[in-house]
């Protein structure tokens, strides 16, 4: 038995009287409470106490009872079969559980500043742990719950109060409380030595219960004596043989008085009356005698067939329970019937499981087979590629050659046709024909011989005299107005005349930039000399700026989208710095400076405006090598506001932004080391655009890769813009929409391989990533997970060359 002590930090100043129980003088005595697990039941228990027994030590009873079952993940077991290990768990979270719940009843205590202790033991019958408590510590006291009867007897199916009354030693005094109210009390003797006085304790008992008024349902007391007879029968009900006995003994006790008055009765008769026969008063005595008998047996018999009555009761009653026990047993083994059957059906599924799998691996062995015979094949076609791609290059140099002949020629030709087309003009201008006529015998721009001259009043009737509603901004080098001239829309350019250079040199850098025709360059239409403005094509959809930013309510760029302006801006710089004899800088390449025609392909505009303007005006002395050139500052090459030596590498350090703009959609300023610390610490995903949808990994790995590379302090670092870099950015968004070939993919990265090797279990995988795993320690297949017989690996260049021929084509 395990018992705690609770002290209450004060007790009540008062104590209180009961009228119903003398419990005076009696509160620093000890009183036992026999509490269960239902804690409204225990907690009405309790106050009945602290009403009635206040300033007393309470102790409180707890009979704990192991449970017989312990839960298992296939039910249900007895605990004599269950792991020791569960059992254990199990009963430790039981004892758990009922330390919380008696927790609960001492701090009703702690409540009611009264001193309290608990009491526990273990037993298989609650009933049973109760009097081995009282008998083994000589509990003078005791409270416990009961259940009645009609409001006057314990219910006859309340075996703990029978029980406990039955077995308890009669030094015990117990209170039977139902529902916070005294059902009744077993008186107890003087002291637990009294018990020799007393010869049997059902007897006394019996005496107690009769001689004990209940104090449940006080104004049903008066009943008649024929319901106190029953009401003593109920009693024997609940187990309470003894009452019988006593009665017993009563009745056999009167039946002597009886006989004796009788005797009396005849005697006097006979004294009075002498002169009655003899013989009939003796005939009459025995009748009588006869008669007391008879009752006497007919009570005797009553009383042994009730007896015998209870006794049937109690039997069937054991008989129900020994079915109900049956009952429960046939449903275990039920049952465990059921989940034998599932276990069993459950390994047969692993079973077919297994088989099912060495099958695929047959199947999958086989499959490599065909592809080792397919990779074979794959190497004499890419041998005969080679062959042919040989053949390919050489009819390619001829034909480079052939173009640069044909492209000689036709620069003779446009020579040619400039000079044809200033004798018409003069011719025109001889006959005194207006200029405005021009289109009339030229035509529109595609068929122009070369630039067309323009005049200042045709700049004029286009623009209404350079008027404001006309403008559309205004930008370093001048004003942009939108105007109608050769029969469409044009963008005209209006040059600030005090930063040109001499009017010959002039004409001769703008036929130069004529020249230029390109996909992706803003094409020169025309100039005017008097007015110092140049005449291009209109772009109605804006430039880049206006696109990222969704300035207008645009819809957002994709990534596909994105890519592909990267690619063509990379063209278009590619032809500029590589034009002859003189290499064409930009010098002011930024997001607005890049236009959008109706397709949505970029074109570059003010592209040479280096080669019209005076260098005072490219970098003015007023702001010498610390502030900006023309255009956005933050777009200048730092290399350029050092030394103010313009190069392409300059160009390059514009187009790496704009490429870090594009996939994150922030601002320029201090974006290459927000992009260069973000990649540092593996979190890129973080200020790429969530806008343009999910980027792929290998795209935005290259794109990010090129942009920190092109933002280069020093324009030493920085790349060249080559056309094979040209044909890797413009891959980077077509061979996302292409299927690939599942055996180009590598097996653990699910990516295009560029580095492909044959491991041992013949699978083909990217390098790094073979690499990697081996490094690891692991010493099977990634695709059969068997174990490798070594761990040499073997480049696979037949079908390196396969997926290089593939992408080509892309």
């Amino acid at each position: 038995m395990m018992e705690l002590l609770l002290n209450p930090s004060q007790s009540h100043p008062h104590l209180h009287h009961d009228e119903h129980n003398s419990m005076e003088g009696k509160c620093a005595e000890k009183v036992h409470v026999a509490v269960g697990k239902s804690v409204q039941k225990a907690t009405t228990l309790l106050q009945w106490c602290l009403t009635h027994f206040k300033n007393t030590h309470i102790c409180l009873i707890h009979v704990y009872q192991p449970s017989p079952l312990i839960p298992t993940l296939l039910g249900k077991f007895p605990a004599s079969k269950a792991n020791p290990g569960v059992v254990s768990a199990f009963r430790k979270e039981e004892k758990e559980q009922i330390m919380k719940l008696l927790d609960k009843y001492l701090s009703i205590c702690l409540e009611a500043k009264v001193k309290a202790s608990i009491a526990v033991v273990e037993a298989d019958q609650v009933q049973k742990g109760i009097v081995d408590l009282v008998n083994g510590h000589n509990i003078r006291k005791l409270v416990i719950g009961a259940i009645p009867e009609n409001f006057m007897n314990v219910k006859r199916n309340s075996s703990k109060a029978t029980y406990a009354v039955k077995n308890t030693p009669s030094f015990c005094e117990i209170w039977f409380i139902y529902k916070g109210k005294h059902v009744w009390t077993r008186e107890a003797c003087e002291s637990p030595h009294s018990l020799s006085s007393c010869a049997q304790p059902e007897v006394t008992t019996a005496e107690s219960l009769s001689s004990r008024s209940v104090q449940y349902g006080m104004n049903e007391l008066s009943h008649s004596e024929c319901l106190q007879s029953h009401s003593e029968r109920s009693t024997i009900c609940n187990g309470i043989g003894s009452l019988i006995q006593s009665e017993i003994i009563e009745t056999e006790a009167t039946f002597p008085s009886k006989s004796s008055s009788s005797s009396r009765h005849c005697s006097s008769q006979s004294s009075v009356a002498r002169s009655v026969d003899s013989l009939s008063e003796v005939e009459e005595e025995r009748v009588n005698c006869k008669v007391v008998e008879a009752k006497r047996e007919a009570d005797t018999a009553t009383e042994k067939a009730f007896v015998e009555l209870l006794k049937r009761k109690r039997l069937e009653i054991i008989a129900i329970e020994a079915i109900r026990k049956v009952n429960l047993f046939e449903s275990a083994h039920a049952r465990e019937a059921m989940l034998k059957k599932e276990t069993e059906d459950a390994l047969r599924a692993t079973i077919q499981d297994q088989q099912k799998c060495l099958g695929e691996n047959k199947e999958i062995a086989s499959e490599l087979q065909r592809a080792m015979r397919s990779i074979a094949l794959l190497d004499s076609c890419a041998q005969e590629t080679n062959r042919r791609r040989d053949e390919a290059a050489d009819e390619l140099s001829l034909i480079q050659a052939s173009i640069l002949t044909l492209w000689h020629e036709k620069q003779q030709i446009r020579r040619q046709k400039m000079e044809a087309s200033r004798w018409l003009e003069r011719w025109k201008s001889r006959d005194q024909v207006e200029v405005t006529h021009c289109n009339h015998v030229i035509g529109f721009a595609e068929e122009l011989p070369e630039l067309a001259e323009f005049s200042l009043s045709d700049l004029q009737n286009a623009t209404c005299n350079f008027s404001e509603s006309f403008k559309m901004r205004e930008g370093g080098y001048g004003c942009i107005y939108k105007g109608e001239m050769l029969g469409r829309t044009v963008a005209i350019r209006k040059l600030h005349r005090h930063n040109l250079q001499g009017p010959a040199q002039f004409h001769q850098e703008v036929q130069v930039l004529g020249s230029l025709q390109h996909p992706h360059l803003l094409t020169l239409l025309g100039f005017c000399p008097e007015a110092c403005s140049l005449v291009y094509e209109y772009l109605p959809n804006g430039n880049l700026q206006d696109h990222l930013f969704r300035k207008n309510s645009v819809s957002p760029l994709t990534w596909n989208t994105r890519a592909r302006w990267i690619a063509e801006i990379a063209r278009a710089f590619c032809f500029l710095h590589s034009s002859k004899p003189e290499t064409i800088i930009h010098g002011d390449l930024k997001l607005e400076t890049v236009l959008l025609d109706s397709a949505l392909s970029c074109k570059i505009c003010e592209f040479g405006f280096s080669r019209l303007v005076t260098q005072e005006a490219i970098y003015p002395s007023s702001f010498r090598l610390n502030t900006e050139t023309k255009g956005s500052f933050t777009y200048t090459d730092p290399e350029f506001c050092r030394t103010g030596v313009l190069t392409p590498k300059s160009d390059i350090y514009s187009f790496g932004l704009i490429i870090l703009q594009l996939l994150t959609g922030r601002t320029p300023v201090g974006l290459a080391s927000e992009v260069r610390r973000a990649t540092s610490c593996g979190k890129l995903s973080s200020v790429l655009d969530s806008s343009a949808g999910e980027w792929p990994l290998a795209v935005v790995s290259r794109l990010v890769e090129l942009g920190l590379e092109c933002c280069q302090q020093n324009r030493k670092d920085r790349p060249e813009i080559t056309p094979t870099l040209v044909r890797e950015l413009e891959q980077l968004h077509v061979s996302e929409e292409r299927p690939v070939p599942p055996f180009f993919l590598c097996p653990i990265l699910q990516e295009i391989m560029h580095d492909p090797q044959v491991a041992a279990d013949g699978s083909t995988y990217e390098g790094k990533a073979i690499s990697e795993w081996l490094k690891n320690g692991h010493e099977t297949s990634p695709m059969t997970n068997l174990k490798l017989s070594h761990l040499h690996l073997t480049p696979n260049h037949a079908l390196r060359l396969a997926i290089q021929g593939w992408l080509c084509k892309s």
